[in-house]
């Protein structure tokens, strides 16, 4: 039972992450905890050869296949998340869910935690027939300015 609540309980730091990876029983290789701080020191979604390159630029010697294998372990496990696009996969370091909006100018990704009305959620399941448990929305647009922060 304990295990249950481990797992519902959101990524939303790197102790976090590395908490995740214990209770799962997964060994923290130096490798692994390497790109688990990259993840969230920079905050954006990389795919695995700028995860490569950026490491090896800050004198973290890790191989290929290394960031490769440690990738798809931490994304498995849901630790990380994935993000299947049509030019190849980019990780990112929340697990739990939310939306994103791509930036069409800059081929960034930002996430956004967005909350539907639930008068609206309650159409949708009525519309359906179907009980919505999650979800997760994807905007596309044109940078218009810097981001407000709250």
């Amino acid at each position: 039972m304990q295990n249950e609540t481990i797992a519902a309980k959101p990524i939303r730091s790197l102790d976090d992450a590395l908490e995740r990876c214990q209770a799962k029983g997964m060994r923290l290789s130096r490798q692994r905890r390497f790109i688990l701080e990259l993840l969230w020191q920079e905050q954006e979604h990389l795919s695995a050869r700028e995860i490569y390159n950026r490491l090896n630029l800050q004198g973290k010697n890790i191989g290929h296949t290394s960031v490769y294998q440690n990738l798809e372990a931490l994304s498995g496990e849901g630790i990380i998340e994935c993000l299947e696009r049509s030019d190849g996969r980019l990780y990112g370091n929340i697990s739990d869910s939310h939306s994103h909006i791509n930036c069409v100018d800059t081929n960034q990704i930002l996430d956004v935690r967005v909350e539907l009305p639930e008068d609206l959620l309650k159409e949708i399941e009525e519309q359906t027939g179907v009980r919505i448990t999650d979800y997760s929305i994807n905007f596309y647009g044109y940078r218009i300015s810097e981001p407000t922060s709250d």
